[in-house]
């Protein structure tokens, strides 16, 4: 019988929708301002808690003694404490005192939390993610230095080269590198020993160089070109390795909700949802500071070497921050990636600033045998920090300039064999002890990073850009409505109820989604696809009434009408969603938040305009004698 569904149908459509609404509904709820608590090692303790709640009640403990009104305190599932308020004023008063009360060891982000209730959030139904534009916050844009990170490779694999020669008892002259043709030269006396290193170059690092031996005049070289394979590896390490590590320190910002990814070749996008100082989040995402533990070179004379400017075979010359000249070995003990926790504190026996290391089982074993061979000798304590300033050139642009500073900050005798903890002394204050305990918690970036691009959007912005897109979003609808109420009849209200359940789908699948954001582009294709999601309609109805103009039957008109009309609506929808799906794959930040919306509506509008509307059309019309059609 024509116009007739299975029941099976109307139950998947039925099914269909009760999800779509169970899922979009958690997105009426409006948000609580609330301050989100976690722990460095763990979950928040009871302790902690008591502390909080009294924090919150007023008292001694509260600063000025202000009670604060909180809705609630919650355990989310990953140990952390959420306490939401009414009011963003007790919410930032509130991360203020637990800030300052709790210390380093605890982290307090400001938050939006969802207000979704328990039945709710047991389907795991949350609202979708709003992007910078509707939250308010900052949005970096760093580029990453690959050529750094390349220079930074090579003088380990010089390194490398010079420890696998000296450990085969290989002689060699010495180990050149040149940055720019990204190759090593190894200068040999004869060429046996040559032809040993080659044979040693090639079966330990096989994939790392192009090799080519030269010799002439007593000469006898090797030359290492990195390959191109290996190059891009490093590039690509750099990358991933500085996305990781600016995870690590925005955690340690305290922000609830970044999101940090991967943009093109050597680019990365940060976003940070709530905050507003960004001369802070600058400084912790661009920050490069580490640390070098070398052995003094206590056999030679600093002064004369800085007197000279030219330090003996073997060591470097670097400067203490009063200025003083130290000579130390150019062997590196450990560096800053062996770090795995780091805390700021005091000196017990002196009273100044300290920093406490705690090292990971690789790190420890080495710094404990070789802190065991130097015991009663010297070591020092490297501090290495890039710094970009900027200046106003003579014609009054601006010009960004990266230097790096290394000064030693502590030289101390090794009194007996050190392990996994240890302490540093030696810093200016005790901010100076926080902010490197931070960032050697975090880790060191693999390469340097500028930040090329900048924004901030304030909250009230974020919000008026919500209520400019939900009134166009409403406006839009509505005069679609209207229309198609207006001009088709019974099938244009039908067809309206088809778009009311396409938004509800398209609101729901952007819930569902992990990681999927709505921003203000993302809004712009949501009321593209309001109207484009009756365009399959009008393309049916128009059909139908061709059908029955030619004189068909009721029946066969709405049959011939979704059948004929079908290959066309197809055509045009996937033409349409390519078109987005190119968007996504080479667009960028807000391309992307376009393409996302329109590709969803798209698909979620061929289901509803044409099986949808097929169902309820079905439902009022199949099977039934009628002289005519309200269309």
């Amino acid at each position: 019988m024509l116009n007739r569904y299975p029941l099976w149908k109307y139950l998947l459509i039925a099914l269909v929708l009760a999800a779509a609404a169970t899922y979009a509904l958690p997105n009426i709820y409006p948000e609580d301002p609330a301050v989100q608590v976690s722990h460095t090692d763990g979950e928040v303790g009871r302790a902690a808690v008591a502390r909080i709640r009294k924090l919150l009640g007023g008292g001694d403990d509260a600063g000025a003694g202000e009670r604060l009104e909180y809705k609630a305190i919650e355990h989310t599932g990953d140990g952390q404490l959420l306490i939401r308020f009414r009011r963003p004023e007790d919410q930032l008063t509130a991360a203020d005192r637990i800030r300052d009360a709790l210390g380093y060891r605890y982290i307090t982000a400001l938050n939006l939390a969802p207000a979704t209730p328990p039945w709710l959030s047991g389907l795991n139904a949350t609202p979708m993610n709003l992007g910078l534009d509707l939250r308010g916050g900052v949005y970096f844009l760093l580029e990453v230095d690959s050529d750094a990170a390349l220079r930074k490779a090579l003088e380990r694999y010089r390194d490398e080269i010079r420890n696998l020669l000296r450990e085969e008892r290989v002689r060699y002259r010495g180990v050149t590198g040149s940055a720019g043709k990204l190759s090593l030269s190894v200068l040999f006396d004869d060429a046996a020993e040559r032809d040993k290193a080659l044979d040693l170059v090639q079966r330990q690092m096989p994939l790392a160089f192009s090799i080519e031996e030269r010799g002439g005049d007593g000469r006898h070289l090797l030359d290492l070109a990195l390959e191109r394979n290996e190059i891009r590896t490093v590039q690509d390490f750099a990358v991933q390795q500085n996305v990781l590590t600016l995870r690590k320190r925005v955690n340690e910002l305290g922000v609830a909700e970044p999101v940090i990814t991967r943009q093109g070749k050597n680019r990365i996008a940060v976003q940070l949802p709530g905050v507003q100082d960004t001369a802070k989040a600058k400084e912790i995402l661009g920050a490069t500071a580490t640390l070098e533990f070398r052995m003094v070179a206590e056999q030679s004379d600093p002064a004369r070497a800085a007197a000279g400017g030219r330090a003996p075979p073997g060591t470097q010359l670097f400067r203490e921050r009063g200025g003083e000249p130290v000579l130390l070995k150019r062997d590196v003990m450990i560096t800053g990636e062996y770090i795995i926790d780091a805390a700021s504190g005091i000196d017990g026996e002196t009273g100044q600033p300290a920093v406490h290391i705690t090292l990971d089982g690789k790190g420890a074993r080495i710094f404990s045998r070789i802190t065991g061979e130097n015991v009663k000798r010297l070591m020092a304590v490297v501090f290495i920090e890039n710094k970009t300033e900027t200046r106003r050139d003579a014609a009054g642009e601006l010009q960004r300039r990266t230097r790096t500073v290394k000064e030693v900050i502590s030289v101390a005798r090794i009194q007996e064999q050190l392990g996994k903890r240890f302490q540093i002394t030696g810093l200016d204050s005790t901010q100076e002890a926080r902010k490197l305990a931070l960032l050697l918690r975090a880790g060191a970036l693999a390469a340097p990073i500028e930040i090329v691009e900048e924004r901030t959007v304030g909250p009230s912005l974020g919000q008026e850009n919500i209520d400019k897109g939900m009134r166009s979003i409403v406006l839009g609808f509505l005069l679609v409505i209207v229309f198609m109420a207006v001009y088709y009849r019974l099938f244009g209200l039908i067809a309206d109820l088809a778009l009311a359940a396409n938004l509800v789908l398209i609101v729901a699948v952007m819930s569902l989604i992990p990681g999927a954001t709505l921003t203000l582009p993302g809004i712009v294709g949501i009321v593209l696809t309001v109207g484009m999601a009756v365009d399959a309609n009008v393309l049916i109805f128009e059909r139908i009434r061709e059908e029955l103009a030619a004189g068909a039957s009721v029946q066969s008109s709405i049959d011939n009408g979704y059948r004929r009309a079908l290959s066309t609506i197809a055509d045009a929808n996937i033409t349409t969603l390519i078109a987005a799906l190119v968007l996504f794959v080479f667009g960028t930040g807000p391309i992307k938040g376009f393409s996302v919306t329109l590709s969803i509506g798209i698909v979620c509008s061929m289901f509803t305009a044409i099986m949808g509307t097929r169902a309820v059309v079905n439902l009022v019309y199949g099977g039934r004698k009628t002289a005519s059609l309200a269309i």
